[in-house]
């Protein structure tokens, strides 16, 4: 039975572990620790997924902004989501998305992007991120830049380029 709960300090080992062990290299694991630094953390959005009283798996959600002729838009990044690989194809990063995607619409947010499989995300909702007028600062393929509404009518008139925060070193 997994168990999805915010993380504690004590999860920080077992979290960068778990990054480590699902990407094979530090750079997410890293961007992990750099969001938490800054002030696009949002505590309640970083989520482990606990199996037997170990961490099993990890999402994140942080602070992003849409740049807009009028301005910007608040938005939240889905990056990174980590399964320990002997885990994985379980459903395991599926119950981190939909109690994610959850949990960011119940405290507000409206607008989610992440760049992503394109076969794996559609199923929570989200849809090309080009197509609802959207564009990402750095070069990526068109199916793998996808959005999400939390609310309907929440990209209605909204076109830009999503701005990530710094620890994301772009």
């Amino acid at each position: 039975m997994i168990t999805i709960r915010p993380e504690t300090p004590e999860d920080h080992a077992a979290i960068r572990e778990v990054n480590l062990l699902a990407f094979g290299q530090e750079d997410e694991a890293r961007l992990v620790e750099n969001l938490r630094r800054s002030a696009d953390f949002v505590p309640q959005l970083s989520l482990v997924a606990i199996d037997t009283g170990q961490v099993v798996g990890h999402i994140l959600f942080s602070v992003v902004a849409i740049e807009t002729k009028e301005g910007a838009v608040p938005a939240l990044a889905l990056a990174p989501m980590a399964v320990r690989p002997e885990l994985q194809n379980q459903g395991i990063g599926s119950e981190l998305a939909r109690d994610g995607l959850e949990r960011c619409r119940s405290l507000g947010h409206r607008i989610v992007v992440v760049v992503g499989h394109p076969t794996y995300y559609p199923r929570f909702g989200f849809s090309p991120a080009r197509a609802r007028g959207l564009e990402a600062p750095f070069p990526v393929p068109d199916e793998a830049f996808l959005a999400l509404e939390l609310v309907p009518g929440a990209l209605d008139g909204v076109a830009g380029v999503v701005r990530y925060p710094a620890a994301f070193g772009l």
